[in-house]
Order: C-alpha cells, then structure tokens, then sequence
C-alpha cells in the first residue's frame, strides 16, 4: 500500500477511535437522549457516521452492501430516532460496527483506493477521496456528539 494509503488509514483509525473514546462513558440512556434544540441523539449519530461511509463507498462503486439498506431506514439523511424500530441496531452494536469498520474497509478497499469509477458528486473518482470526505464528516458527528453529551449531563445536574 502507498504511504499516502496507509497514512489515510492511520487517520481513519484514529478518529475513528477518538469518536469511540468519546462515547465509552455515555450509557443506553444517555444515548437515547434529544435535548431541547437537537434532532437527534448520540445513537443517532454513531449510527449516521457508520452508515455515510458504506452509503458513498457504494454510491461510487455501485458494489451493492446489504447492511446499507438497513443501515439507511434508521440513520440515512434526513431520518430521526423516530425512525427507528425494534431492527435499529442498539448502541452496543453500533460501538463495536464503529470499531472494526476501518479494518472492514481496509481489508475490502485497501487494495483498491486508487482505481478509478465513474465521478459522483464533487467529483470524487476513487475511494481514498470519499473517504477523505467521510472523514470530515465523522468530525462533524463527533463534534455532535460532544455537544449532545454537554447538555445532556449540565440537564442532569440542573435536575439534581
């Protein structure tokens, strides 16, 4: 692999662990939580970040992944958790779907960053250009998540 590939998914991995540090302290409860002014909460989230990748990996490969269909009902764009049904994976699952993907993608995709499909939106042609965007965006849900768990636990000491 390029030096460029593997500092990429160096990068992955990292945030991706940052994202997951964030959450360890956070329990089913709190995650299930939308304060006032929010649309989502921490489950919600975790579950979009996971989905965005499979969605514009597939979108530019047109490689068909079963778990985006399901994935998608529950955390695609423009759903809430009043999406969600007694299928929408826990939080639990969520958390450990986030561990292992950069290694599932590394393992599916490694070999393959560079080739080139047909240019989808921004004009991205390869996959190490959609994950570069798929990383910006897990920093936006990170970020999300990081103001959730604030007001969430400033709501519960205001309460106490």
């Amino acid at each position: 692999m390029e030096k460029r590939h593997t500092i990429l998914f160096n990068q992955l991995k990292s945030y991706r662990e940052e994202l997951l540090q964030l959450v360890e302290d956070v329990n089913e409860e709190e995650a299930e939580v939308i304060p006032r002014g929010f649309n989502n909460n921490i489950r919600w989230n975790l579950g979009h970040v996971y989905l965005d990748q499979h969605l514009w990996i597939q979108a530019l490969t047109k490689e068909k992944n079963e778990e985006v269909d399901h994935y998608n009902h529950s955390f695609g764009f423009g759903t809430t958790p009043g999406y969600f049904t007694e299928n929408t994976p826990s939080f639990a699952l969520l958390k450990d779907r986030l561990k292992h993907q950069p290694d599932q993608i590394l393992e599916e995709y490694g070999g393959r960053l560079a080739e080139t499909f047909t240019p989808i939106e921004m004009g991205m042609e390869t996959v190490e250009q959609v994950l570069i965007r798929t990383i910006f965006h897990e920093g936006m849900h990170t970020q999300a998540i990081l103001d959730l768990k604030k007001v969430i636990r400033m709501e519960r000491s205001d309460a106490l």
